[in-house]
């Protein structure tokens, strides 16, 4: 049995009604006719969600499957769990998403079926004039106030609405109420989880022109009051020089690089997720026959200990991976 190798991807696409054709003219996203897609998952495993690995004597292979038969080596110190944890997608939102809010590990396990809790955070890539993101409510606002907002459609003035720019990172523990604002496409790196409660929905209706499902219920007792306005994340130095942390938390750890000389990944014992925003990047032991450009993502096993990465110019990328201490299931 071969060595794994840095492992591509196909991505999944999601039609939603905010969504548009920015996947394909900006990140090159192979996405065909039609004027809504939403998403491009880059990486998952949740279910029937599964990426297939895109080339190499891997290619066709699932996730699941190739965390079921190769986890050790693709985890590293964080074998074994029963799905690969993290999601990582693109989102285009040409209109404003709805209002939502994400259970913690705890509550997601009483649905049914049970899942993951949501925390998440986002990167910033392409912005228009006036573009912000709703994370967070106004101080002081408490459940029977948000409650009563949705019920009159003007859940927005609770809203904490933050004008941002390209490169701006957002951070969203589960229970955060937040709404990813039009005009907007983000990088995001989420637990890999696709519980979502949608508790408004700025007054929309649909095709049908009725509006859509709300779980003011549920989201409501998702919320977490206590926390306030969330603000983007300060990127903090790091030991190299080219790399800056912007989250650390014990779901996923998320850095960005910029480099223009060829440096190496250290797995330090941890799968990673890299995707590249700027540039065009060669990653060593790549099946591929080109390099990696931007909204190209590569799923690099732990079992590689250490990559080099050998940039055309300069190169921007983001690489998530599993903090030290995530509990292995």
């Amino acid at each position: 049995m071969s060595a794994l190798y840095p492992l591509r991807m196909q991505p999944l696409f999601r039609h939603y009604p905010w969504g548009g054709r920015r996947l394909g003219t900006l990140l090159g996203k192979p996405i065909g006719d039609g004027p809504h897609f939403a998403e491009s998952w880059e990486i998952v495993d949740h279910g029937d969600d599964q990426s297939i690995v895109a080339a190499g004597e891997l290619a066709g292979t699932g996730l699941h499957q190739l965390l079921a038969d190769r986890g050790a080596e693709l985890m590293g110190k964080h074998h074994p769990q029963p799905q690969f944890p993290l999601l990582y997608k693109f989102l285009d939102a040409q209109r404003t998403l709805s209002v939502q809010v994400h259970p913690d590990d705890a509550m997601a396990a009483t649905l049914t079926p049970p899942d993951l809790g949501k925390t998440e955070a986002w990167v910033i890539l392409a912005v228009e004039a006036g573009s912000v993101v709703y994370a967070g409510l106004k101080p002081g606002t408490d459940r029977a106030t948000l409650a009563q907002a949705i019920a009159d459609g003007v859940c927005e003035e609770y809203l904490h609405a933050i004008p941002v720019s390209a490169g701006d990172c957002i951070f969203l523990p589960a229970g955060i109420v937040h709404a990813i604002g039009g005009g907007l496409m983000v990088a995001e790196i989420q637990q890999a989880s696709d519980t979502t409660f949608r508790l408004y929905d700025w007054n929309y209706v649909g095709p049908d022109g009725k509006p859509r499902e709300l779980h003011v219920e549920q989201g409501l007792a998702a919320t977490n009051f206590s926390t306030g306005p969330c603000e983007p994340q300060v990127p903090a130095p790091t030991e190299d020089s080219h790399i800056e942390r912007l989250v650390d938390c014990e779901k996923f750890v998320w850095d960005r690089w910029k480099f223009s000389e060829a440096v190496e990944l250290n797995c330090g014992g941890a799968c990673h997720i890299i995707s590249v925003l700027q540039g065009e990047l060669e990653v060593a032991g790549d099946a591929a026959d080109q390099p990696a450009r931007l909204g190209q993502t590569l799923l690099i096993p732990a079992s590689l200990e250490r990559v080099t990465l050998t940039p055309h110019g300069e190169v921007i990328m983001l690489d998530a991976y599993l903090p030290d201490g995530f509990l292995v299931h």
